[in-house]
C-alpha cells in the first residue's frame, strides 16, 4: 500500500492503530458518517454491489469511514494489519459513525459481531439484502426499533433505499 490508506487518512506505521484513525472523521460539517459492514473473508462475490452501496452512499453526500472494504484488493490492504488492530480500528468507526449500512446477503461472522455493536450502541442499522437470500433469523427476528431490513431486486434499487432510510435518521 501506498503512503495512504483508502479512507483517506496517512498512514503511521509508528502506531498500532495506524489502519485509519477514526478520529480523523468525526468534524465533518454537514456529511453523516456511515460505517459499511459487508463480507470480507466469508465471501467477495458480491463485491460489485458493495461498492455500488458505496458509491451511492458518497454520491448522497454521507462519508463513509470504511470505504476501503468496498475494493477488489481490501484483502491484500487488510493484510498490512494485525486482527487485533483491525478490531480496534472497526468498533472505533462502529463508535464514530451516526448509522450503518450492512450488506448481508452473505452470511459472515465479523458483519453480525459489527451489526449487534452497533445496536448495542444505540446506532440505527439498515441491513441490505438481495430479495431472494436466506436470511439468519438472528437478524429477521430480531425487534430492535434500531435494526431495519430491506431487500434489493437489482442494483438500481439501491440509491433510493438508502436516501429513504437515511433521511429518516439524518
Amino acid at each position: 500500500m501506498g503512503e495512504s490508506n483508502f479512507c483517506g487518512s496517512q498512514t503511521d506505521q509508528s502506531n498500532p492503530d495506524r489502519a485509519g484513525n477514526p478520529a480523523n472523521y468525526q468534524s465533518h460539517a454537514k456529511s453523516m458518517n456511515i460505517y459499511f459492514a459487508a463480507s470480507i473473508s466469508g465471501g467477495r462475490q458480491r463485491q460489485p454491489v458493495m461498492a455500488n452501496i458505496v458509491e451511492q452512499l458518497q454520491n448522497l453526500g454521507y462519508v463513509v469511514l470504511n470505504k476501503h472494504i468496498a475494493q477488489p484488493d481490501v484483502l491484500e490492504y487488510e493484510a498490512e494489519y494485525t486482527p487485533q488492530q483491525i478490531f480496534r480500528r472497526d468498533l472505533a468507526w462502529i463508535r464514530a459513525c451516526q448509522a450503518m449500512v450492512a450488506e448481508v446477503s452473505t452470511p459472515s461472522l465479523g458483519v453480525g459481531y459489527e451489526i449487534s455493536y452497533a445496536l448495542q450502541q444505540g446506532k440505527p442499522v439498515l441491513c441490505l439484502c438481495e430479495a431472494n437470500v436466506f436470511l439468519t433469523a438472528m437478524l429477521t427476528g430480531n425487534d430492535s426499533p434500531g435494526l431495519k431490513i430491506v431487500r434489493y431486486q437489482s442494483h438500481a434499487d439501491i440509491r433510493a433505499l438508502l436516501q429513504q432510510y437515511l433521511t429518516q435518521v439524518d
